[in-house]
């Protein structure tokens, strides 16, 4: 990082007001207000600004010195990146689900091996779709069927080849996307390199101040090493399954007993060694991850070998052997995994966690979730390679490159949990608009008693933000009955293993016509292509327009903050780069003799709040703390109850000497209060210096439009208020404890 001394004179007197904007990714013009800004340190990902001098209105309130922080880059940045977020959608849930384990530290290493086990599955399953397409549809069944190849020149050159050389061809495509996400994963962070560190020691107790403190390298690299190493042992146990079909020799033996072995020692490194979690090298843990990777490697070389060169017949017709055995038995798991995982959750939920014992299901139900979409991506992406293959076919071509029971069930299941789910949010919608329509008008009949009749109109629309906002407390319940909807899906893979047809069931035990049933699985097939459209579309936009990604790019912001704890191919953490670089900018304005009152929206909030949790006594004694449209209080300590429970918030509080301020409206459907509403009419019980942090913004500030406008002032929702009256006072009444308490 480029970091050059801030312009302008420099005083002990001086304040600066160090602006962290949320996941609208606005510029540093806009998150000043400045039209005119220069960057003073940092690079394009992730910079500080501050407005040129010279120019009129340079400074902000009372003089303070103005500078911004722009991260919005380091989670998405490019288009490429983002729309990569999409596909790796399912694994940064998975690994968002590590960091929402119960407060009580006695459920930590088992909800971790639970976690990282369920992780390494989804990689399994990955290759399992790509050995499903490159193995059983083209060079086991399409290859061997000449009406498959005709018109296909693209296929046919290995038409009529023997079985096992096809196979061991074909074996590269799934090599080469094992390759790919490896290549992924460990591409060298060029805007983080300056940022590695070798755990400092910590200055707080609580487990946020943890993240971005130390070097999060080692670990995923050893996570990746036992990824690779058993995507590497799935596509051998692919390849020893259909050979072991009809052949059995010595040879065949080792290499069973090798690849089990592999995928045993994955197991027990990712549950049973505690070193895998040391956050500096470990010489002992990382020889023996990147041996087994490497003896993985080998193995799958001598296992393609022996298919080609085997002389032993193969069978003819069908699926490749084995192979829907494989990833049925896998859905098994990850349904019995999940179920564990629920049962250890709620067993050992803790005090941490808020109010609810549905919020305790937190982790399991981003797990299944994650899951369900890769399971279904996954499905879809067999069933529709499946279709292209057949369209030009007879029905009995069709039936030879229908997709294995297990993703027919898969799909099925999906889309029930998702077409259920959508009935329970309708119901749920209906049912608690009423309340929610009660409560809203209590809160504007209250914020504006002497509104004109010419402003009923306004009212409602004021009354609509309200209990629009309201229904972020009603997606805990619907995410966990459609996790819980999504696992039963999941479940399903066992009729398969049976042999047993969706259409066949459901007629004989609920009386669906089996044609309706088929309907359904193709129906299923376009909504997940629909989805996968959907998020494609979502990111570009995200990416491209600052309104839609100031509500899409929540998740994106929200996954993206946390390590790869449990899966290596998540997309990388910016918080690993951003809270250092805060920690190094503030320590290094105090040191200059200057005060810093930081303000962070939204997501920035969460920034500041693990970055204050890092800096020294010294340092936070000059620092004061601004959040606005924080959803510290109503999603991270939700969630996240081990990490950003009550007692990290009022540390956060007391290391600043509470000069800290948090603004939030009513119709914020993300922001809230931290520790206190505030609404006017409601008695709050809560006392001491907590009880003086939260302040309600009346929003829109009136309903009826000011004599110097034609149009009353807009509904801010979300939205940053650095513009607001408010934020000016907050700001001026923050550097009025700054002076009296830092003298």
């Amino acid at each position: 990082m480029a970091d050059s001394a801030p312009t302008g004179p420099t005083t002990s007197d001086g304040i600066v007001e160090l602006r962290v904007h949320g996941v609208s990714g606005a510029g540093a013009d806009h998150v000043l207000n400045r039209p005119y800004v220069h960057q003073v340190a940092g690079d394009r990902s992730g910079g500080f600004y501050r407005p040129r001098p010279g120019y009129p209105d340079s400074t902000g309130t009372d003089g303070v010195t103005l500078e911004a922080y722009r991260w919005s880059d380091l989670p998405s940045g490019t288009a490429a990146r983002t729309l990569s977020l999409v596909f790796l959608l399912p694994f940064m849930l998975c690994n968002v689900a590590l960091w929402m384990r119960p407060a009580n530290p006695s459920a930590k290493y088992g909800f971790m091996a639970l976690c990282r086990v369920l992780a390494l599955t989804l990689t399994m399953l990955y290759v399992l779709s790509i050995v499903g397409v490159a193995l059983d549809l083209i060079a086991w069944r399409c290859m061997g069927m000449p009406s498959c190849l005709a018109g296909r020149s693209s296929l046919s050159w290995l038409g009529g080849r023997p079985v096992g050389l096809r196979l061991g061809v074909l074996s590269l495509v799934p090599i080469a996307a094992i390759g790919l996400v490896w290549w992924l994963g460990a591409r060298p962070g060029h805007s983080f390199d300056a940022f590695r560190t070798n755990a400092p020691p910590q200055t707080s107790k609580q487990r946020l101040s943890a993240v971005g403190q130390w070097d999060g390298a080692p670990l995923v690299g050893r996570l990746r090493s036992v990824h690779v190493a058993a995507a590497f042992a799935t596509l051998d146990a692919s390849l020893l399954t259909a050979r072991a079909s009809q052949h059995a020799s010595r040879v065949m033996v080792v290499l069973v007993v090798a690849t089990v072995a592999v995928l045993v020692a994955c197991l027990l490194l990712l549950s049973v060694v505690p070193g895998i979690d040391r956050p500096g090298p470990a010489p002992g843990v990382d020889g023996a991850t990147r041996g087994l990777r490497t003896i993985a490697c080998g193995l799958t070389i001598l296992v393609i070998v022996h298919v080609v060169i085997s002389p032993a017949p193969w069978p003819e017709g069908g699926a490749l052997p084995g192979y829907g055995a494989i990833v049925a038995w896998l859905f098994v798991s990850q349904t019995v995994l999940v179920a564990v995982l629920a049962a250890e959750v709620i067993w050992r939920r803790g005090d941490g966690q808020r109010r609810s014992t549905i919020r305790a299901l937190g982790a399991p139900v981003f797990v299944t979730i994650a899951a369900g979409l890769a399971v279904a991506f996954a499905a879809e992406l067999v069933y529709r390679v499946a279709d292209l293959l057949d369209r030009e076919g007879t029905t009995a071509d069709r039936q030879a490159t229908s997709p294995p029971l297990a993703y027919k069930w898969a799909i099925f299941g999906f889309f029930l949990a998702v077409l259920t789910a959508l009935l329970v949010g309708v119901v749920i919608t209906v049912l608690t608009a009423p309340g929610r329509r009660r409560a809203a008008r209590a809160i504007v009949a209250a914020d504006f008693p002497h509104a004109p009749p010419r402003a009923a109109d306004r009212l409602r629309r004021v009354e609509q933000a309200v209990a629009r906002a309201r229904f972020t407390e009603r997606l805990e319940p619907l995410s966990v009955v459609y996790a819980v909807l999504a696992a039963l899906g999941l479940a399903t893979s066992v009729l398969g293993l049976l042999q047993l047809y969706p259409g066949d069931v459901a007629q004989r035990f609920i009386g669906v016509p089996e044609n309706m049933v088929n309907f359904l699985i193709g129906s299923g097939s376009y909504v997940i292509a629909g989805i996968l459209l959907w998020l494609v579309i979502g990111g570009l936009f995200a990416y491209r327009t600052a309104g839609f990604r100031r509500y899409v790019g929540v998740l994106w912001d929200l996954g993206t903050f946390w390590p790869r704890g449990a899966h290596p191919f998540a997309p990388p953490c910016y918080a690993e780069r951003a809270v250092p670089e805060l920690t190094r900018r503030i320590s290094y304005l105090v040191e200059r003799g200057e005060r810093v009152l930081l303000a962070g929206h939204s997501q920035g909030s969460v920034l500041l709040a693990a970055t204050v949790l890092q800096l020294p006594p010294r340092i936070t004694d000059r620092v004061a703390l601004l959040t606005y449209g924080s959803p510290l209080g109503r999603l991270y300590s939700r969630l996240f109850p081990a990490y950003a429970d009550d007692a990290a918030l009022r540390e956060i509080g007391e290391r600043v000497g509470w000069r800290w301020l948090n603004l939030w409206r009513d119709t914020d459907p993300i922001g809230g209060w931290i520790f206190a509403s505030h609404r006017p009419g409601e008695v709050e019980k809560l006392t001491g210096p907590a009880a003086t942090v939260d302040r309600r913004l009346t929003d829109p500030e009136d309903v009826v439009a000011p004599p110097s406008d034609s149009v009353p002032p807009p509904i801010m929702g979300h939205w940053p208020c650095e513009s607001q009256g408010a934020f000016t006072d907050a700001v001026r009444e923050l550097m009025g404890r700054l002076r009296t308490t830092t003298r």
